[in-house]
């Protein structure tokens, strides 16, 4: 499950229900499951793993097994499959609404740049916004011409290359950041790159920036 969505407001699928669920899925999955193979698995520390742990069990969500050899297995209460699959639509709904919301906002910022007579654009940051704006580009008749992102770079992304820089590019009309994890770094390098009117934000991703953007049209809702 990716976590590098953004959350907004009430559509937030909270990080902590996140981990839970994941939790919930790998103990129903293998009930010989060690925590050890649980933390990596969810992708945190061996102690929060297991506080997770302990607080499932007082929920009465998962039942512990003492077996020889001093291991242990995991099991799935009644009340256990209740709740994994209560997060589970939540975690759907959560998702299909960002997809609509994201779809929303990239499109009409899109279709401001085929408007715009910007029709060769690039994204700057590998990420689940980009895998959306993909579509978004074909969609508005836009020819997406690559992703930024150094830590990429030389791989491909959703059928694009990924290059380390704006000026590797080549000639393109505008660069949309869709850069999750550091969008205000991701921003600034681009203004001082090729200037603040070539760079547009999704309205999602403004709030992380440190003033408002000089180009960046106006978003669907």
């Amino acid at each position: 499950m990716p976590r590098s969505t953004p959350k907004e407001g009430g559509d937030e699928f909270d990080g902590k229900n996140e981990v839970l669920l994941e939790l919930l899925t790998v103990v129903d999955r293998d009930s010989s499951i060690s925590q050890r193979t649980i933390s990596r698995e969810l992708g945190v520390a061996l102690g929060l793993a297991n506080a997770y742990l302990k607080r499932c069990i007082r929920k009465g969500w998962i039942k512990v097994q003492h077996v020889p050899r001093r291991r242990y297995l995991y099991y799935l209460t009644p009340q256990g499959f209740t709740e994994k699959a209560r997060l589970s639509a939540e975690y759907l709904n959560s998702s299909f609404h960002f997809f609509r919301k994201t779809r929303a906002q990239l499109s009409e910022l899109m279709r401001e740049c085929a408007e715009r007579g910007c029709h060769r654009i690039a994204f700057a940051g590998v990420s689940d916004l980009a895998e959306v704006g993909t579509i978004c580009g074909h969609d508005c008749g836009l020819d997406i011409v690559c992703i930024i992102d150094a830590e990429r770079a030389g791989s491909r992304f959703c059928g694009l290359p990924v290059v380390a820089s704006a000026a590797a590019c080549g000639e393109v009309d505008a660069v949309i950041v869709t850069s999750v994890s550091q969008p205000e770094a991701v921003y600034e390098q681009l203004v001082n790159s090729i200037g603040p009117h070539r760079v547009l934000v999704p309205i999602m991703l403004r709030p992380a920036l440190p003033r408002p953007a000089g180009a960046e049209g106006i978003a669907a809702e």
